[in-house]
């Protein structure tokens, strides 16, 4: 075969080969733009996108039309105003606060300096109305002396409500309504005033070893033995007597009502141990105060006074 017809020949393969590629692409767009117009394919919502089946997450919403991307969001001023108002308010708070406790602290100090103590209030232990420790305040050879006159001041205590609960006995059965109040009387004027007239200055005689606290102790305390021994008799000077249970009064109501006169038995016992143990307690005070020579330098600070007095 001649060179001229095998170019020939070559050439038109090439030619066809080109020809079959050409159609392969227009056969390959002809399906893809027929897919892309078919409508049974291609629903769309506009703006959404279609779910897909196979995921958990709900599809997002549509974005609103009005949203602009690129407006500025305007952070108001209030809060960071009241912050800072807040913190300046607890800055004052505080600076007060610790003023008033360099305050405090000065007056303790001073408080400390003028030999002044405070007396914290720890007694009855349910309800404290006074200040009462024996064992830190009173030195250890008298608080036994100590404690037998805190008994003592208990038991006019019991000795007077005791005598409420019989005279109310007594009133009950048919003695007169006078009887019951001049008992309450007693108790009401009785227990707060034994502790300030008699048991206080004891205290505080033993505490600081004071010997005109110890004066005005013995006055006062021989009044309270004299009112126990009066209470245990219970002479008819006042309303016959029946306003206290002593062993006269007892005697007379016994023979009106059993009952009535064994409370007041019960109460004139009771008078008469209260009686004998603060005889003890002012004889063992009285000895303490003479051996100490208390009674020496009570006569000097009396003198002394009375001679400041004159001047």
């Amino acid at each position: 075969m001649p060179k001229g017809r095998e170019k020939g020949v070559a050439q038109q393969r090439r030619d066809d080969s080109k020809r079959k590629r050409t159609k392969q692409l227009e056969g390959k767009g002809r399906r893809s733009r027929v897919s892309l117009e078919d409508p049974s394919i291609c629903q769309l919502n506009p703006g959404a996108v279609p779910p897909v089946s196979n995921s958990t997450l709900s599809p997002l919403p549509p974005e609103p039309a009005e949203y602009d991307r690129g407006a500025t969001i305007d952070i108001p001023l209030d809060s960071v105003k009241d912050f800072s108002k807040k913190e300046k308010e607890l800055q004052a708070k505080e600076a007060e606060l610790k003023r008033r406790e360099e305050e405090l602290k000065r007056r303790e100090e001073a408080i400390l300096r003028a030999g002044i103590v405070i007396e914290g209030k720890n007694w009855p232990p349910f309800f404290p109305l006074i200040h009462h420790d024996i064992p830190n305040d009173i030195p250890l050879h008298l608080q036994r002396l100590q404690y037998v006159a805190f008994a003592t001041y208990l038991g006019l205590v019991a000795c007077l409500v005791w005598n409420v609960v019989a005279v109310t006995t007594a009133w009950f059965k048919g003695e007169g309504v006078k009887l019951f109040l001049l008992a309450i009387i007693y108790f009401i004027s009785g227990v707060p005033g034994a502790y300030v007239f008699w048991y206080r200055p004891l205290y505080r005689a033993m505490r600081t070893d004071s010997a005109l606290k110890f004066g005005m102790f013995f006055l006062l305390y021989v009044v309270h033995i004299g009112f126990c021994i009066l209470a245990s008799l219970a002479p008819p000077i006042i309303f016959e007597g029946k306003s206290l249970t002593g062993i006269l009064s007892a005697i007379d109501v016994l023979t009106d009502n059993v009952l009535v006169g064994v409370f007041y038995l019960i109460g004139f016992g009771m008078f008469c141990l209260e009686t004998l143990l603060s005889i003890w307690v002012i004889e063992q005070v009285y000895m303490y105060f003479r051996g100490s020579g208390k009674a020496a330098e009570m006569k000097k600070e009396a003198a002394r006074q009375t001679m400041m007095a004159a001047l």
